[in-house]
């Protein structure tokens, strides 16, 4: 239990609780006098599916608890309470307001992993790549000069999937736009230091696509929290998401387009997303040799 309301919000807020229920400080009196009492009941809506189940399991409470009080009173059941549901963030309760926003995470991880991995490889296929190690260019220049392209591709899917979900679907955007831009490019580079170094692995173009599937695409679409609630998962399947990073942008996505700008989720998510690519990127580089072996 919280001391105070706002403790309990901020809770709500930062998704360390699904869900508030209020009880006044006179709520006893007013049972034991047999006046009206209210419940005040805030459900995190963000996630529309889990906020359903929160609200059927808080009011199956309710009706138990009323139930045994008028058995044990011998008397018929009367509705002392007047529950007042709210629901945060997702009022609502449409799920495409939670699935739009993450299927952006999917469309960028198609094409900063899947797309770059594809396309690379192809290039090891034609030997186009092999051309440009006998350039004088250095290997972190072609690197860059692979990432480019993409990324103003990745960026560019991004922005019309915004566009999209705001003025097509009606997704309200409540965080800040530059903070989407910032966590968008984070974890597009991530994608993309997953594409380079899926293809500097398998230089064969169905390979390197079959790979960046299994490695990148299905783990965004089950893993990530767009579909399926990751709490609601088996311990040992929660453990692999931690290494999804789609995971942390789903995660940033649905707070800055339901939430706002709660920088505890967005920090600590950006923290992961920028690790990964530093990680994925250093890699790729540190694997990258101007050599055909």
């Amino acid at each position: 239990p919280f001391l105070s309301m706002q403790q309990a919000q901020t809770a709500l807020m930062q998704r360390q609780v699904d869900g508030i229920v209020w009880l006044r400080s006179n709520f006893s009196r007013q049972i034991l006098q047999g006046d009206t009492a209210s419940i005040g009941v805030f459900v995190n809506g963000v996630d529309a599916n889990n906020a359903r189940i929160a609200e059927g399991y808080l009011q199956g409470a309710w009706q138990n608890w009323l139930q045994q009080r008028a058995l044990a009173a011998g008397q018929p059941l009367i509705i002392p309470v007047d529950g007042e549901d709210r629901i945060w963030f997702n009022p609502a309760l449409r799920s495409r307001d939670y699935l739009v926003p993450g299927l952006i995470a999917v469309i960028m991880t198609l094409i900063g992993a899947l797309l770059t991995a594809l396309v690379v490889a192809r290039e090891w296929e034609r030997g186009t790549m092999e051309a440009l190690m006998a350039t004088p260019a250095q290997m972190a220049e072609i690197l860059l000069g692979k990432l480019i392209p993409y990324y103003v591709m990745g960026m560019g899917g991004m922005l019309l999937s915004v566009a999209l979900a705001v003025w097509l679907f009606a997704v309200p955007l409540r965080g800040s736009f530059v903070v989407l831009l910032l966590a968008s490019t984070l974890f597009l580079l991530v994608a993309l230091g997953m594409g380079l170094l899926i293809s500097s692995v398998a230089r064969n173009q169905f390979v390197a696509g079959q790979i960046a599937i299994i490695v990148t695409f299905l783990p965004a679409f089950i893993l990530s929290g767009f579909i399926f609630y990751i709490p609601s998962m088996p311990e040992a399947i929660q453990v692999i998401t931690h290494v999804v990073a789609a995971r942390y942008f789903v995660s940033i996505l649905q707070t800055l387009f339901l939430a706002g700008d709660v920088w505890p989720i967005i920090l600590w998510n950006s923290l992961a997303l920028l690790l990964m690519a530093i990680f994925f990127l250093g890699v790729t580089l540190r694997r990258s040799h101007k050599r055909l072996d």
